[in-house]
Order: structure tokens, then C-alpha cells, then sequence
């Protein structure tokens, strides 16, 4: 019995500003043996990321589709997608909903283009998509030229390391004593370099393993509220207030500055109003989806809640003591101390590394949770909370590595508010 044709699509988009001038690369490679079977890139025009993600996925399905002279039978064949768009994976997979309209026919197109039982979706590090990311860059640069992707000028397959690609696919399966899949694990095995006998042992700066790419956590606090400008406490225990007029201004900027970027890749959010709204005016320019993340929630600030600094002074001077002494004591009555909310935003901090790994998080918060996570990286003392400055609005940055290491990138920019 025939066995069905394997195949690997590796897909990639970009946009220089999401939305900006953009372009996809998708690759059709061998599994067995890592050959590049078929390229394709081209340059869209204005498009977002996400958009030029599904346009490559697109084009990687469609040239395996031509690699078939009699199309897709019954039997055959099988695909494996690998991306490093999460949205798409997971979208095209059927484990998250397309909302977003722009998406919608996209997904439809590509759903069309082969049986939905030959094809599956893996989610990749985007240092293992160089190849599509290569070709998705071309495409944008011959944009830039005002001409479009020519195979001829190509080097992105020169740029690939083929052994690199090979030990990266899935193995080739067949039945016993198969001798196609004979051959084609010879082919593989004839594609690995040789292990070198006289390797000099690394030293210095070279000895440190390879962290690969840092989870890195783009930290914006929300716009202002009516209790903002005022300088009123206002945490997880109080009237949860909406954006003003202001403060939908500063989402806004915040979100065209994202767009600018092009970085982020996924979104999460403080439970409450404020942050949700702020988040929610990003995503909707970066098609991205919000994630809700209890753990990100502003302290509560217990009987201090919408007080000023002086009423609470005023009112609670002994507590107010108390707290500015010490991370372990709490607002009067009942409210969280510093030291709980550290513990509680280093947990949330860990899952998200772990879920995000190599992945640029926009991270859409409170003051608390912000300093905490600067603080913690750092490894300042709990009373840096009061010597660092926040605004409304601001982005900060916090880079995680693989080995523990933190590394403090940005700290209460408000450029893109100016």
C-alpha cells in the first residue's frame, strides 16, 4: 500500500509598523531529509502582522498542493505546519476563536486548500523559523524597492543550515522493511555533520550555554482615571473606575506606538476596568487577543481606598507609619501588604514565563505589580517601591532568561504619549 506524501510548511508574516509595508515567506521542505521542495514570498502592501501570517500559511499550503501532480487524494498527503504565530497555530488548530473580522476569511482560505485531516499545526521558537522569516523579509525589502520577491535573488535557503532543519522535522515512519523511508532515513543521516573528536573545550564568556531567546515583558500601566490626577489610592479593593477621556487618549498612543513596534506577540491584563480597557485598545490594533491574568490586579488598599496620601495621614497616621516602614504591614483594614503582593505577582510572574517562553508579552498592569516586577529583577530591597516614579500610561521592560537572570530594559518611558 502507497504511503501518503509527508511534507513540513514552515510560514512566516511581517509589518513594518502592524500596520505597515508587509510581506509572508512559507518554505515546503522533506522531512526526511530537510530539502527545500518550494519557496514562495511576496510583498502585500499595508497589512498587520497577524494578517501577513495567514497570507504565508496560505502560500505554504498552496505550493503543496501544486507539488501534487494529481492533487490531494484520499490517502495523502500529510503536512505539518510549523509557525511561530501562536495566534495562528492555535487558531487554525480550532483551540481558539477568530474574532477579529480581518482574520475570519483568512482562516476560511486556508482551511480550503487541504483536507483538514492532512494537515497539522505546531507552534515553533522563531529562531527555528528562520528560513520563512528570511523570505518574509525579502519579500518586505523588494517592497521597499517597489518590485516584488524573485526566487533567483533569493538566499535565504543558502542561509539555512541544512542538518539544522533535518534533526528538527519529525522522523520518517513506515511499515517494516519500508524502503522508501529506508532510504530516506540514509538521506538524513548522510545530511548530519560528523561529530568532531578534537572539539577545544569553551571557555570564558564562551562557556555559557546557548539561553536562546528571553521572555521578555513589556510592562504598560493603564491610562489615567478620574482618581489619577488626584493621587488617590485606588487598588483592587475599591470601585474598580473606568478611563477618563484622558486616559483613553493614552490607550490610544500607547496602542499606535505597539503598532509602530511590530514586537508584541501576545497580550495579558490586570482583571480590572482600567487595565482591561487599556489592554483592549491595544489588541484591537494589533488583531491579538486579551488574556485575563487575576494575578496582575493593583493592591488592595483596604479603608484607604480613594483617599489621598494626606487624608489617609490624617486618618490612619499610626498605619500609615507602619506601612512606609515595613512590606509586611498591611492598609488598615484588611488590606493586602506589599509583602503578599510580591508573593503573588512573582507566582504570576513564573507562569507566564513558563507559558510565554521566547515570547514578547505586553503586560498591562497596575503601579504595584510594575515596581514589584522591576524591583524582584533588580534585586532591590522592598523600599524601592517609593523611590521609583511611575506614570500613567508609561512602558516599562523586564528580559527573563532561561537560566534565572532577569534584565531591567526600560523603566516609566512616556515617549509615545509626548
Amino acid at each position: 500500500m502507497p504511503q501518503p506524501r509527508r511534507f513540513v510548511v514552515e510560514a512566516d508574516g511581517g509589518s513594518r509598523g502592524n500596520p505597515g509595508p508587509a510581506g509572508y515567506g512559507a518554505v515546503v521542505i522533506d522531512p526526511a531529509t530537510g530539502e527545500t521542495l518550494a519557496e514562495a514570498a511576496e510583498y502585500i502592501g499595508v497589512a498587520t502582522n497577524n494578517v501577513a501570517e495567514y497570507r504565508g500559511l496560505i502560500a505554504g499550503l498552496r505550493a503543496v498542493r501544486a507539488l501534487l501532480p494529481d492533487g490531494p487524494a484520499d490517502d495523502g498527503p500529510q503536512v505539518r505546519v510549523r509557525m511561530d504565530s501562536k495566534l495562528v497555530v492555535e487558531q487554525m488548530s480550532g483551540r481558539w476563536k477568530i474574532k477579529h473580522p480581518d482574520m475570519k476569511p483568512l482562516a476560511a482560505e486556508a482551511a480550503s486548500v487541504l483536507p483538514a485531516s492532512a494537515v497539522t499545526y505546531e507552534w515553533i521558537p522563531r529562531e527555528k523559523n528562520k528560513h520563512a522569516d528570511r523570505l518574509a523579509n525579502e519579500a518586505m525589502d523588494a517592497g521597499k524597492r517597489g518590485r516584488q520577491w524573485e526566487p533567483s535573488a533569493s538566499t535565504a535557503d543558502l542561509d539555512t543550515p541544512r542538518s539544522s532543519v533535518a534533526a528538527a522535522l519529525p522522523p520518517v515512519s513506515g511499515p517494516p522493511g519500508d524502503p522508501a523511508a529506508g532510504a530516506a532515513r540514509a538521506r538524513a543521516a548522510l545530511n548530519r555533520p560528523a561529530p568532531s573528536a578534537t572539539a577545544t573545550p569553551k571557555v570564558g564568556w564562551g562557556a555559557a550555554p546557548d539561553l536562546g531567546e528571553p521572555t521578555t515583558f513589556v510592562l504598560l500601566r493603564h491610562g489615567e482615571t478620574a482618581l489619577t490626577p488626584e493621587k488617590r489610592f485606588s487598588g483592587s479593593g475599591g470601585t474598580d473606575p473606568e478611563l477618563s477621556a484622558t486616559g483613553r487618549g493614552q490607550a490610544e498612543r500607547a496602542a499606535e506606538a505597539f503598532a509602530a513596534r511590530g514586537t508584541v506577540q501576545e497580550i495579558v491584563s490586570s482583571p480590572l476596568r482600567r487595565c482591561r480597557e487599556t489592554a483592549g485598545a491595544v489588541a484591537a490594533r494589533l488583531g491579538l487577543e486579551v488574556r485575563i491574568e487575576e494575578g496582575l490586579r493593583e493592591t488592595d488598599f483596604g479603608a484607604w481606598e480613594g483617599l489621598t496620601f494626606g487624608e489617609v495621614r490624617e486618618r490612619y497616621g499610626a498605619d500609615l507609619d507602619a506601612w512606609l516602614a515595613s512590606a509586611k504591614a498591611a492598609p488598615t483594614g484588611g488590606g493586602e501588604s506589599f509583602a503578599e503582593v510580591a508573593r503573588r505577582v512573582a507566582a504570576t510572574r513564573d507562569r507566564l514565563v513558563s507559558r510565554y517562553a521566547g515570547r514578547t508579552v505586553l503586560v498591562v498592569t497596575h503601579v504595584t505589580p510594575i515596581k514589584t516586577l522591576v524591583r524582584l529583577a533588580l534585586g532591590a530591597p522592598p523600599e524601592s517601591l517609593f523611590r521609583m516614579e511611575l506614570s500613567a500610561a508609561s512602558v516599562s521592560a523586564v528580559a527573563y532568561y532561561a537560566d534565572g537572570n532577569a534584565s531591567v530594559r526600560l523603566l516609566n518611558d512616556t515617549s509615545h504619549l509626548r
